[in-house]
């Protein structure tokens, strides 16, 4: 397993073109919509084949968007690639994967939820950061409120740098889980993904990490499940830090007193309340990257640069 720091990759930059691909669920999208979207921040979108497909719950066949994945990556007319949806279907694209044509061509690449199984895969075998983000169809053009977008494009513009605080909205109280100071690699995202693909090449490498988690539609006993899982792969004895982002679905109180006893025996920081994840706002956070996470004072912090001009 690597502990190497992910790599910046190339900002994007103004009047760039921004590739939408749907390597997971389909959705139907209004093109007209999208177009003027972009167009009005300045972008270019470009759409590629398999946006338009639907195979049952799958965004076309496993073909069509491991296809459209790569011809993201390869063409260098692509300043970043963003991600129509989530649902499920990255998984099975896992062990087809060219990491060496994702590794001479890195971008900006931005989804989450099932979108998590790739952030592990490119982290730990491509090697770039990649961007744990608002997808196009229920976050940017579903209206979602800011700093949705503006963490987003601060971000993949290279606004904020080493040194930089994440700003967190001060309307959605943070609650510290056990105060302390950590620095580590974020690495994570859907909570339910991290556990699918453990016994896998492609599970995470938690060694030293901030730990960041959310998840959707999960009652707390699966919660509790899932993070059982983890602590008993032996992945949360190994983890620095954790940031919980959205739990949407489950009652506040309830799982702070299942982070506290999951978490308190372990005696690393942990910060909870984080928007980022299937809510509205939806921040942006850098997979891969190095960040310095202090629970006490609920604040994360970027050590490295994650995109360069």
């Amino acid at each position: 397993m690597t502990t190497q720091l992910a790599a910046a990759v190339p900002a994007l930059p103004a009047k760039g073109v921004i590739g939408l691909i749907a390597p997971a669920g389909p959705a139907a999208l209004d093109v007209e919509k999208a177009g003027q979207w972009m167009c009005a921040r300045g972008y270019e979108l470009r759409i590629y084949p398999g946006v338009y497909e639907r195979d049952g719950y799958l965004a076309g066949s496993d073909e069509v968007r491991l296809r459209d994945l790569h011809a993201a990556f390869a063409n260098p007319e692509i300043d970043a690639i963003l991600c129509l949806r989530g649902g499920y279907g990255t998984p099975r694209l896992l062990d087809a994967l060219d990491f060496d044509l994702l590794r001479a061509n890195p971008k900006p690449f931005v989804g989450y939820s099932d979108i998590t199984a790739l952030h592990l895969a490119i982290n730990r075998y491509a090697g770039f950061v990649t961007f744990h983000g608002p997808m196009l169809n229920a976050d940017l053009l579903g209206g979602k409120q800011q700093p949705t977008e503006s963490s987003l494009f601060s971000l993949l513009r290279g606004q904020l740098g080493a040194g930089s605080v994440l700003v967190h909205p001060v309307a959605y109280p943070l609650t510290t889980i056990e105060p302390g100071i950590a620095c580590g690699r974020l690495l994570g995202g859907n909570l339910s993904m991290i556990a699918a693909v453990m016994g896998t090449p492609y599970e995470i490498d938690a060694e030293g990490i901030i730990l960041f988690i959310e998840d959707v539609n999960e009652p707390l006993y699966r919660i509790d499940r899932l993070l059982t899982h983890l602590r008993l792969a032996g992945k949360l004895a190994q983890v620095a830090g954790v940031l919980v982002g959205d739990v949407a679905g489950v009652d506040n109180v309830a799982l702070e007193r299942l982070l506290k006893q999951t978490f308190e025996p372990l005696c690393i920081p942990v910060l909870s309340g984080w928007r980022s994840g299937h809510c509205d706002p939806n921040l942006t956070l850098p997979m891969g990257a190095l960040v310095r996470l202090d629970a006490g004072e609920q604040r994360v912090v970027l050590e490295q640069d994650v995109v360069f001009k």
